[in-house]
């Protein structure tokens, strides 16, 4: 597992990498996103969009579960689990359709469907450190791959 550490100072540098990972994304990848309220994953999450060249609004899907962006370079899955009751509610979504297609899924609050998630991924977490400042974010990028 390849683990990865860096530091934002502020929103438009979360936003900054995000817009990094969107470019080098390839279909199929999935990224599950972790961090308490307020940390910072829209942002990022805003970031990754216009990497993929999506140029419409990116806000968080917490009551719809999932939004669905078609006009970049690749189908852009954004889903946000956290008001998910049961894992049979993903079945009802289609996440398979999602996590195993074409396109590039992030997936909030991923840690709640742990037993759905593909081997293959990329966890990231968004953390606060208020003695390092307000703005101050720790994004701790793990790549996981199936053991082969």
């Amino acid at each position: 597992m390849k683990e990865i550490i860096y530091e934002s100072h502020s929103p438009e540098e979360t936003h900054r990498l995000g817009l990094e990972i969107g470019r080098k994304a390839a279909p199929g990848d999935l990224y599950t996103l972790a961090g308490d309220l307020g940390t910072g994953k829209t942002v990022f999450t805003q970031g990754v969009a216009e990497g993929l060249g999506i140029t419409e609004p990116i806000c968080s899907p917490t009551f719809t579960i999932v939004q669905v962006y078609e006009e970049g370079r690749m189908p852009f899955y954004h889903f946000d689990v956290y008001r998910i009751g049961a894992l049979e509610e993903m079945e009802e979504i289609g996440y398979e359709d999602c996590f195993y297609g074409e396109g590039l899924c992030i997936v909030e609050w991923a840690n709640l469907i742990e037993e759905l998630l593909p081997e293959n991924r990329v966890d990231i977490t968004i953390e606060k450190n208020l003695e390092k400042g307000f703005d101050y974010r720790k994004i701790t990028v793990k790549e996981r791959r199936a053991q082969t």
